[in-house]
């Protein structure tokens, strides 16, 4: 007979054992089921690993520019590219044991291995019993909700084959134990450009070929374009509007071969990466068996993460939302809300900040430019880090912040930071847009100094002409 639970979890990436933990507090007893590491993608393939080699080229970067901040050093520094990849193993691991911890603080029942939801039978008129494959034979468990959180996996063109060798997914890339000389990126979004930024502060040779265009498709066209001339000072080299036809591979070389309008484009590189997005895991999880909706793009849920099969939810990024851990993690705890309580809040993804990890940072929430609509009217802020006194102690004043708010309402509608912390800082957009805040009561707000935030601050003054530092 199946071990009874009240909810079941499958897949332990952030969105999932988030949501487990949240049900653990609202009274429920939980099984998790996952079949790799615990922490998904984020963690062991994702934002984590690339974060911690991130840090590494900082570091690097700063030491090289050691010598304007009036410090001389002897010799050369060169970058150990096997130490920093054992320091970013290492941070894995110390997560990967705080999540195993959290799962037996919180009396949840952790099942290793590949979960199939089971269809209805005479006896459960609803799909409530999963098997799970594990090492030592299948387990059925079984739960009036379930909720599936399998995540998603790098996608390639249609001709051109993944092998994890010559052509990599991103995957690939941080598994790697030696760098190549060289490496052509085959799409400009957010996974393609943080990871060109870290290969090229380490040495390589990169290449960038992105379909439309700019670089950061989604994000507007004035900060993609500073990106673009940060890289190109950088030393890497971009082609836009431009699509890939074929790779051809060798021990040595491969060449991808592109078109741009009638032009043809050769890139050779040693290695491969393809970045060209993701796939939501939805193959063998029993899906129709169990009659859940589902297309290409993720399974179909409402407003509360609920499946047309009303006690099975999904989440993250096996529905159609935003890819994002943060975004994961907050329907984890809402779905769990809602199928316990009955009810619960929409999450306004509009409200969700948006973050690259480059050099500058970047990163956005709400409408910004190329999304305000006519309807919003947005009249806009802006300070650049130029005129910050933290910036130029930080030796970081390229980029900027930019505010825009509804000329009707004066409501914030959006925020868009392009610098040193960027990724930090927009948590203060986010907050704003949550309590309906005004670009008045930002700049209203006594902000500390010297410090980076104080250009959120003026941005937010320069919306009504009153910024004082520019």
């Amino acid at each position: 007979m199946a071990e009874q639970y009240d909810l079941v979890v499958i897949g332990g990436g952030f969105g999932g054992y988030s949501a487990a933990i949240r049900a653990h507090q609202l009274g429920q007893k939980v099984a998790l089921v996952e079949e790799a590491e615990m922490g998904g993608t984020c963690l062991n393939r994702g934002c984590i690993p690339t974060k911690a080699l991130l840090k590494s080229t900082q570091v690097l970067k700063e030491i090289r520019q050691s010598q304007s901040f009036g410090l001389k050093l002897t010799g050369d520094v060169v970058p150990d590219f096997k130490a920093i990849q054992a320091r970013k193993t290492k941070i894995i691991q110390q997560l990967q044991q705080g999540i195993q911890f959290l799962m037996k603080k919180n009396k949840i029942t952790v099942y290793h291995g590949h979960a199939t939801i089971l269809g209805t039978s005479i006896f459960s008129p609803e799909p409530d019993t999963v098997r799970v494959e594990t090492t030592t034979g299948d387990v059925e468990i079984s739960a009036p909700h379930l909720l599936v959180a399998t995540g998603s996996r790098p996608r390639s063109l249609p001709n051109v084959t993944i092998d994890e060798d010559k052509i990599l997914s991103s995957t690939g890339v941080l598994a790697l134990s030696q760098l190549p000389k060289s490496m052509a990126i085959v799409g400009g979004g957010v996974i393609g450009v943080e990871l060109a930024a870290i290969l090229n502060e380490l040495g390589v040779t990169v290449t960038i070929i992105e379909y439309t265009g700019q670089l950061l498709p989604n994000e507007n066209a004035q900060v993609a374009q500073q990106l673009l001339k940060q890289f190109k000072k950088q030393g890497i080299q971009v082609h836009l509007n431009t699509a890939v036809q074929t790779i051809d591979t060798d021990a040595q070389q491969q060449v991808v071969h592109a078109k741009k309008d009638q032009e043809v484009i050769d890139v050779q590189a040693e290695r491969v990466l393809m970045a060209v997005g993701r796939q939501p895991n939805l193959e063998e999880l029993g899906l129709d068996a169990a009659g859940v909706q589902y297309t290409k793009a993720g399974i179909t849920v409402d407003q509360h993460y609920q499946t047309n099969i009303k006690n099975i939810y999904a989440i993250g990024d096996v529905i159609p939302t935003l890819q994002l851990a943060h975004v994961a993690i907050k329907e984890g705890l809402l779905a769990v809300e809602h199928m316990v309580n009955g009810a619960a809040p929409s999450l306004n993804y509009e409200q969700v900040p948006r973050c690259v990890y480059t050099a500058p940072e970047i990163a956005s929430v709400g409408r910004v430019d190329g999304q305000v609509t006519e309807a919003t009217k947005a009249q806009t802020g802006q300070f650049n880090f130029q005129a910050n006194g933290k910036a130029m102690i930080e030796g970081a004043t390229a980029g900027q912040v930019k505010i825009f708010a509804d000329k009707a309402t004066d409501d914030l509608v959006g925020m868009s930071i392009m610098g040193a912390h960027a990724t930090d800082m927009i948590g203060e957009g986010a907050v704003a847009l949550y309590l309906n805040a005004s670009p008045a009561e930002i700049a209203e707000t006594v902000h500390p100094h010297p410090t980076l935030v104080e250009a959120v601050m003026e941005a937010a003054a320069d919306v009504y002409q009153q910024a004082i530092n520019q």
